[in-house]
Parts: C-alpha cells; sequence; structure tokens
C-alpha cells in the first residue's frame, strides 16, 4: 500500500482547500493516507513540525505533497529521508519579502542541501499559480531550477486554496495517478 503525506502549510490546517477531498480520493484509490496537523501560527517552528512528523515514517515509497509552507518542510525532510514521489504546490525556498509571513517561517528557511534533496527523491511535480498572492512566481521558478525539473503553471488559481476555488484539485490528483 502506496503511503502519502499532505502537509499543510503556516496558518494553515488539514481540513481546508483541496486537502480533505484529495485525501478521500486516494484513499478510495487504495493509499494510506496522512494529513498531519502542525502547529501554526502559534509554536510553528521547523522543530516543532519534525517532532509531529516522527509518528509518520517515511520510506522509498512515500508520496509526499507540500503546499506553501509545507515545501520548505518536505526540503528540510528529504536532506535526510528518502521518497517515492514529491508534490510541491505554491512552494517556496526563500524569504517571501512579506513580514507576516517571513517571521513565522523564518525557521524553516536556509540554505538547502539540494544535491542530497535531489538524490533522496525520484520525482518531484510542481504546481503555481501566475497570480499567487503570497508567493510570488520567481519564488517558484528558483525552487525548479534547484530541483532540476519543470514547473507548472495554473492560470488563475491563486493560492490553491479555498478562496481561490480550490476545493478540489483534479490536476493534482492525475500526476499523482502517474506515479501510483
Amino acid at each position: 500500500m502506496v503511503s502519502v503525506i499532505i502537509v499543510h502549510g503556516a496558518y494553515g490546517s488539514p481540513s481546508e482547500n483541496w486537502f480533505p477531498w484529495l485525501a478521500g480520493e486516494l484513499r478510495d484509490a487504495g493509499c494510506e493516507v496522512h494529513v498531519p496537523a502542525f502547529p501554526t501560527p502559534e509554536g510553528q517552528d521547523l522543530d516543532a513540525w519534525l517532532a509531529v512528523m516522527d509518528a509518520h515514517p517515511i520510506d522509498d515509497g512515500t508520496i509526499l505533497i507540500g503546499h506553501s509552507l509545507g515545501v520548505p518542510f518536505l526540503l528540510h525532510l528529504l536532506e535526510t529521508r528518502r521518497c517515492g514521489a514529491a508534490f510541491c504546490v505554491a512552494g517556496f525556498a526563500s524569504s517571501l519579502g512579506n513580514e507576516r509571513f517571513d517571521s513565522v517561517n523564518a525557521s524553516f528557511l536556509r540554505s538547502f542541501d539540494w544535491d542530497a534533496i535531489r538524490r533522496n527523491c525520484r520525482s518531484f511535480t510542481l504546481f503555481h499559480s501566475d497570480n499567487d498572492p503570497y508567493v510570488p512566481l520567481t519564488k517558484a521558478q528558483e525552487l525548479a531550477r534547484h530541483l532540476s525539473v519543470r514547473l507548472t503553471i495554473v492560470k488563475g488559481a491563486g493560492h490553491f486554496n479555498e478562496r481561490a476555488g480550490y476545493t478540489a484539485f483534479p490536476q493534482l490528483l492525475a500526476a499523482i495517478r502517474e506515479k501510483l
């Protein structure tokens, strides 16, 4: 059975956006799905999030999915752990230039061991919007360059959240099904 872990972002929760829909679709496909609740914004730091992940083993067959701050968190995991595939939605790996977010994201953003990250994950898929109000497209392009992968730009998807109409994300589900 394929294990899938979905990681929400700052100010987020497992019950928002497209996470419950995707978890249900993947469970129906026979996957074991975990959508952990990470402390945010109170108590949000890398060590606290790593402690939550201790309850969720990752191996060569695990599929990791990160949204927003969930993406740099996954990058930290992939410096030392292997997985089968990683899906990055509205991701970034450096400061956003927004004090509200940069202050709570600070412990997650540092230089990464890109060689180790690329070695530890067989496949990366990146989705970003052309009108994300929080994460500039240049941040996703930078991430794609570091990972040496193509960036999929979705027109008008905002931050891929409920406000932008994303309570389901069929394009992501289709990409995941290709890896199952």
